[in-house]
């Protein structure tokens, strides 16, 4: 199953990919792989972002001329594609994960891609990894994509290691609509970060109805 926005009909989400650029060979081999792994139970469906956004992620990056970027939880790796492709050649890509097992699919696809090179991987505790990193400016975009209550964690430790001008990513901030009536603490999590990036001064601040709902913030 190809992820899709909760907000999009079925027909509306293929019209949209119809009109975009497709994923080539190697992303589309990608995300086949991973909805077999989630049809199989094997992997949880929610964790693979819809084609749409990779395809908006890789744009972004080129257009806003990253050279060092960031991701927080990388699943089987399909962002951190998009992303890397984005990167010029000397460019690079420090992805934080968890799971040994997700991630060698992940990098089973990077290097087959030619992007090896240009991503990092560090497992473990993301929180901590974060954390051990220089406390200065070095990254020009950050994507997070992990554990939900610790998003507000993540944000104030991404702050001073943003550039000028970087921007941050979140994922699944609308939690499948679930911010109108919160069912769990992941979802009051994201309610509560919502409502407060809106007015921290920290950041310039957009919550886009792209997919899950994709904030974006701007380091002042």
């Amino acid at each position: 199953m190809t992820p899709r926005s909760f907000l999009l009909t079925r027909e509306l989400a293929d019209y949209v990919r119809a009109n975009s650029e497709p994923p080539d060979d190697v992303a589309a081999d990608l995300l086949a792989e991973t909805a077999a792994l989630a049809d199989r139970g094997d992997v949880p469906p929610t964790f693979q972002i819809a084609p749409e956004q990779g395809t908006f992620m890789q744009l972004l990056t080129r257009a806003l001329g990253v050279r060092r970027a960031i991701e927080i939880g990388t699943f089987t790796g399909y962002s951190a594609l998009c992303v890397a492709r984005g990167l010029p050649e000397d460019g690079s890509l420090l992805c934080l994960d968890t799971s040994e097992e997700w991630t060698a699919v992940a990098r089973r696809y990077w290097a087959r891609a030619g992007l090896a090179d240009r991503i990092g991987l560090r497992l473990g505790d993301a929180h901590e990894s974060l954390r051990a990193l220089p406390v200065e400016p070095t990254f020009d975009l950050a994507f997070v994509d992990a554990d939900k209550a610790g998003y507000a964690d993540y944000v104030d430790q991404l702050h001073p290691r943003m550039t000028d001008g970087g921007v941050v990513l979140l994922d699944n901030t609308l939690r499948n609509g679930r911010v109108l009536d919160p069912r769990n603490d992941d979802d009051r999590a994201l309610v509560e970060l919502n409502a407060a990036l809106a007015t921290d001064p920290r950041w310039e601040t957009v919550l886009l109805p792209l997919s899950d709902g994709l904030t974006m913030l701007r380091r002042r």
